[in-house]
């Protein structure tokens, strides 16, 4: 399993963990009165938020000479 893998397992963890925990009582919440949509956007967002602090390595940081 990699790094996004990971990020993304956490991100449903925190959402189904928001549902459990605070979620909505009168159902009319969209995202989480239920909890399949609260699991699914805190994989959704999991992946997105964290993904913005991983570095991508390119062609440019290969300082051997071997591009």
């Amino acid at each position: 399993m990699n790094y996004r893998h990971s990020l993304t397992i956490a991100g449903a963890a925190a959402g189904f963990c928001y549902w459990y925990y605070i979620g909505c009582a009168s159902g009319t919440c969209m995202i989480t009165s239920k909890p399949f949509n609260s699991t699914l956007y805190g994989a959704v967002m999991g992946t997105l938020i964290f993904s913005l602090f991983q570095k991508n390595k390119t062609k440019s940081d290969d300082f051997s000479g071997n591009n």
